[in-house]
């Protein structure tokens, strides 16, 4: 059964080394319900609006699975909530779950919207928690797990014991690491992403300006 392992939540910090001065990415578990807003997470909140937030980024998932995975990798125990992500994952594969496929989590609908693209905020955040971050960003890339942003359309509570229920799935075959593989190290594939009908528009562009490169 596909679960909420945790919900993790963050405000904005005062952090030297981030991008604009401040980062919410030290997100820790919550006890009890959470409520979940169009914008996020109740406690949560965006510190860097330019590249993060807004309705198609308001919930942030990554599987248990693959933060056991990175922890194989980097010999040291990773803790929910240590990537950014606002739910931690069992028992579903959140990277190959399709783009605009809907999850009902408690009283809450949720639709895969987007990718995690790693960032220097992240690989100073890891190295400051004690992971060996040495070309994180590549190597973060070059996994092609980023964990899918989630839309809400379905405001409620989510609290950790959840079920994770797949309530649609569009079909398209386009998923959260196709669409993540496209973006950053396999733009081959960005012609894929126009399969996908609400496609997020600066996605699409690029998609668009890569296939009229192709037959120009």
């Amino acid at each position: 059964m596909a679960t909420v392992l945790s919900v993790n939540v963050g405000m904005p910090r005062e952090a030297a080394w981030a991008e604009i001065g401040r980062t919410s990415i030290d997100k820790h578990p919550v006890h009890g319900p959470v409520d979940v807003r169009a914008m996020g997470l109740e406690g949560d909140q965006v510190s860097d609006r330019r590249h993060h937030g807004g309705i198609d980024q308001a919930v942030y998932a990554f599987a248990r699975e693959d933060l056991d995975w990175w922890a194989g990798e980097l010999g040291v125990a990773i803790l929910d909530g240590q990537f950014g992500e606002n739910l931690t994952t069992s028992g579903i594969d959140v990277n190959e779950a399709e783009i605009g496929e809907r999850w009902q989590v408690g009283d809450v609908l949720l639709e895969v919207r987007s990718i995690r693209t790693p960032c220097n905020d992240f690989k100073s955040w890891m190295g400051r928690s004690g992971y060996d971050n040495t070309a994180w960003v590549k190597r973060f890339a070059q996994v092609g797990r980023p964990g899918p942003y989630l839309k809400v359309l379905a405001e409620g509570t989510i609290r950790a014991g959840d079920e994770i229920s797949v309530v649609h799935v569009p079909g398209h075959g386009v998923t959260v690491s196709t669409m993540f593989r496209a973006l950053t190290l396999e733009p081959a594939l960005l012609p894929r992403l126009l399969d996908v009908p609400d496609l997020l528009p600066k996605a699409r562009a690029k998609a668009e300006r890569y296939v009229a490169g192709e037959r120009h």
